[in-house]
């Protein structure tokens, strides 16, 4: 028996907090620090797990889980546009300024309210970190791409 949609929509949710909390955990405790996408994929991530547990709420199989699942799918997809453009442009950058994440970290004020979450401290190209021989980027790609299809799977369940 598969999964409910309930129970898909919380493991979305679940890892994209645990994506953030590992981000954090390298930031704080291994001194790696974050630059602009990092921080606003952290912005995504969260809302992800947002969208994805008020849909988690909503009794039996319904047009909430859908439409949750429908915007943590765009959402996923932001995710994946904005990870590939941190490693396959903004890392060979030698300055994240004036890029897009850059000017929404700025503007959206969540950069001076909550600087331990969504402080930038580094350039794109010196924030170029490993785990277990991967750059965080591709880690971030890849769960982005992995939360876009388990959202595809509960938009398109038939119950």
């Amino acid at each position: 028996m598969l999964p409910t949609s309930r129970t898909m929509l919380r493991l979305v949710a679940f890892l994209s907090v645990l994506a953030v909390a590992v981000a954090l955990v390298s930031q704080h405790y291994f001194d790696m620090r974050p630059c602009a996408w990092c921080v606003f994929q952290r912005v995504i991530f969260i809302a992800i797990a947002v969208v994805a547990w008020l849909g988690s709420l909503g009794k039996g199989p319904g047009v909430l889980q859908k439409l949750s699942a429908l915007i943590t799918l765009l959402l996923s997809l932001g995710g994946i546009l904005a990870a590939w453009y941190q490693y396959t442009v903004a890392a060979k950058l030698f300055s994240c300024d004036l890029t897009f994440a850059d000017r929404f970290m700025a503007q959206s004020g969540l950069e001076a309210a909550l600087p331990w979450l969504f402080g930038i401290y580094a350039t794109c190209a010196d924030a170029r970190v490993h785990l277990l021989g991967v750059e965080y980027a591709i880690w971030a790609l890849a769960l982005f791409v992995a939360l876009a299809l388990v959202s595809v799977f509960v938009v398109l369940r038939r119950r």
